[in-house]
């Protein structure tokens, strides 16, 4: 049998069109919110929920963001980057809210007066360097960024994570957390987390973990959405990351975000 692909074309269009269709309606009849509730704060992870597939910020985030800030509610950049980078975003975006960089490592606001450390690396970095020891072939420099880490180290997410964690967890370094997101795994001392750096700012804030909403798609989004009295994953999330949400979004990475802000503001 022979099958002109030239054929196929309006069928395949007309199956694309309508799958946009279901995701769109998905989006628009899909509860983002609990009942009478409206966050005072929102705190969104950057790689993978501000971006899309290709590593680049969407365009709706831009003005969607905005909006926010607009009504009063600040935004709140918790990544596991680095600060220089988060800054350069911060100040792009233009946002009132603080940054909380390296997975809770390094806050950061101008009104603050001084940056806060809360590790400074150097355990982690020592800890790749051994592990370099024990896996041939591992990079221990790891990822580019961290030329400007300032509390933790990153390893490329193409390592063995599972034989990483298993050294660590039998080595000096086994109060170490290993955690493996889309484009590192990252080494840091146990009490960096981004729930944990996001306590400390709302507490900076005078608000509380009930006024916070959080965005995100990846493992070390999870402290986050513990702490936040209500979390939404992005389409494209780590599965378990997706099931320990109150919401998953039918919207891929950085496409759930102007959805969501709709209902936001239009909350009374």
């Amino acid at each position: 049998m022979v099958v002109n692909i030239h054929e196929l074309y309006p069928v395949l269009l007309n199956c694309l069109d309508a799958k946009i269709d279901e995701i769109y309606l998905a989006g628009m009849t899909m509860k983002w919110l609990p009942d009478n509730w409206k966050p005072k704060v929102v705190a969104v992870d950057i790689d993978g929920t501000l971006t899309n597939e290709n590593k680049l910020i969407e365009p709706s985030v831009i003005d969607a963001l905005q909006q926010l800030e607009e009504a009063g509610i600040p935004v709140i950049l918790a990544t596991g980057n680095v600060r220089a980078i988060t800054y350069g975003l911060w100040r792009f975006l233009n946002l009132s809210g603080p940054i909380c960089c390296e997975n809770g490592g390094v806050l950061w606001h101008p009104d603050w007066g001084e940056t806060q450390y809360r590790a400074d690396g150097s355990e982690a970095k020592a800890a790749a360097q051994w592990l370099a020891t024990k896996i041939s072939g591992l990079n221990w420099e790891g990822i580019e960024t961290n030329q400007w880490r300032e509390s933790e180290w990153c390893l490329s997410p193409n390592e063995n994570l599972e034989l990483i964690t298993e050294l660590i967890q039998h080595s000096q370094w086994s109060h170490l957390s290993v955690v493996r997101t889309g484009f590192a795994i990252h080494l840091m001392e146990p009490q960096l987390s981004k729930g944990s750096g996001l306590q400390i700012i709302l507490n900076k804030m005078g608000l509380k973990p009930s006024d916070l909403l959080c965005v995100g798609d990846a493992p070390n989004d999870l402290s986050m959405f513990e702490l936040a009295n209500w979390s939404v994953a992005v389409g494209g999330a780590f599965a378990y990351v997706s099931q320990a949400a109150d919401v998953s979004s039918p919207f891929p990475h950085g496409k759930t975000i102007q959805p969501l802000v709709e209902a936001i503001l239009a909350c009374d």
